[in-house]
């Protein structure tokens, strides 16, 4: 077996890579964001690699790939583990669940947290096609990981990069809560559909419309840019509505000093009841923690919305008239996000836990994201 060092030029849809004493580990943001910037919620989210994948060209019919993850979850509550998918010549021929690893558990209760060390993963790829072929690992959404180790019965060399660039920034619901492995999160699902290069800068919890996010996105290489926007403000009862009109202002001018030209997608919060009416912030209900499915209830009260604080019925109306403001700027698009999951879609695809869509959901936006963005008069419709 021949064994390929693990380098950056074979990881696609991450910011940097970190060398670190077990092999590589893959960023979505950059250094200077990661020791200035963040909060822990945040450093945990960036270090999962959503959209992230190994993609290498290759004659080989068998490849071997060890990976070693950092799983994060929360006593009394259990939390599917990631996976690896593996995609070859963009069909997805398999998934490889996770059972190794380091695990993180945190106390809700007392805010303190334990940690216990695993092994490593090796996954194996045999019977491969004959011939020339893409052969990607798409890494997990929902898992940190360090690459350890490749080997193949023939050279591999790096996939080229090719497609529109795709950058997108949004909350959990963008990194891929809920759904069951990597390829399945909406913003694959729509990349895949659209021939497009995917750049994910979803983050649970953490999608607050920070300066420093619209920074990195002004500095990421782009062709086309998505800001799905709402969710997380409301959660976190971050803002009023004074606040959030003028920052969502100043993150557009940021992204746009950049890109200044490059076509921008504002979306708007998905349906989801609790927040629909009423402010944050958003807790955990807990008579429902040890039970099956964690739900998530609203701690707001309906009449807070006179005082200027915020519902996603709010959220939607403001980043409307937001965009309807800008009209100097033909390259800025409005989507509102009751077009991908509406009301009427929890009745065949109910939000498990009141706040993340489930599989099918996330395949029911990717696609009609895809036909609403990418298709035909589109805000990313090709010239």
């Amino acid at each position: 077996m021949i064994s390929t060092p693990l380098s950056p030029e074979l990881i696609h849809g991450v910011a940097e890579v970190e060398r670190v004493d077990r092999g590589l580990r893959p960023h979505r943001l950059p250094l200077h964001v990661r020791e200035r910037d963040i909060d822990p919620q945040l450093r945990l989210m960036e270090a999962q690699p959503s959209g992230a994948r190994i993609a290498v060209r290759t004659e080989a019919q068998r490849i071997e790939l060890d990976v070693q993850s950092t799983r994060v979850g929360y006593r009394t509550m259990e939390r599917p583990r990631g996976a690896i998918d593996i995609v070859v010549d963009d069909a997805h021929i398999r998934t490889h669940p996770l059972t190794e690893g380091d695990a993180i558990e945190l106390d809700l209760a007392t805010g303190g947290s334990s940690t216990t060390a695993g092994g490593v993963d090796h996954i194996v790829l045999d019977s491969l096609p004959t011939g020339r072929k893409t052969v990607e690992f798409w890494l997990p959404h929902n898992e940190a990981v360090d690459l350890i180790g490749l080997r193949s019965d023939a050279p591999v060399e790096p996939s080229p990069k090719t497609g529109r660039i795709w950058v997108h920034h949004g909350s959990s619901i963008s990194q891929g809560s809920n759904t069951t492995h990597p390829t399945g999160t909406w913003p694959v699902i729509a990349a895949h559909r659209a021939g497009a290069r995917l750049h994910n800068l979803g983050f649970g919890g953490s999608a607050l419309i920070d300066p420093f996010l619209a920074r990195v996105i002004r500095d990421t290489p782009a062709d086309l840019i998505s800001l799905k926007l709402g969710i997380n403000v409301v959660n976190l009862d971050a803002m009023r509505l004074r606040s959030f009109v003028p920052a969502v202002h100043g993150f557009l001018d940021t992204i746009r000093d950049g890109h200044p030209t490059t076509p921008l997608l504002l979306v708007s919060p998905l349906y989801c009841g609790i927040h629909e009416n009423t402010p944050g912030p958003g807790s955990i209900d807990v008579s429902t923690i040890g039970t099956d499915t964690v739900q998530f209830i609203a701690t707001g009260t309906p009449d807070d919305i006179t005082q200027g604080r915020l519902t996603l019925r709010v959220i939607r109306d403001a980043l409307a008239e937001i965009s309807a403001s800008r009209r100097d700027d033909p390259n800025l698009h409005y989507l509102d996000g009751l077009k991908l999951y509406a009301a009427a879609d929890t009745v065949i695809h109910p939000l498990p836990d009141a706040l993340h869509p489930g599989p099918e959901a996330h395949r029911l936006i990717g696609e009609r994201f895809a036909e609403l963005a990418f298709g035909t008069g589109g805000a990313f419709a090709s010239a």
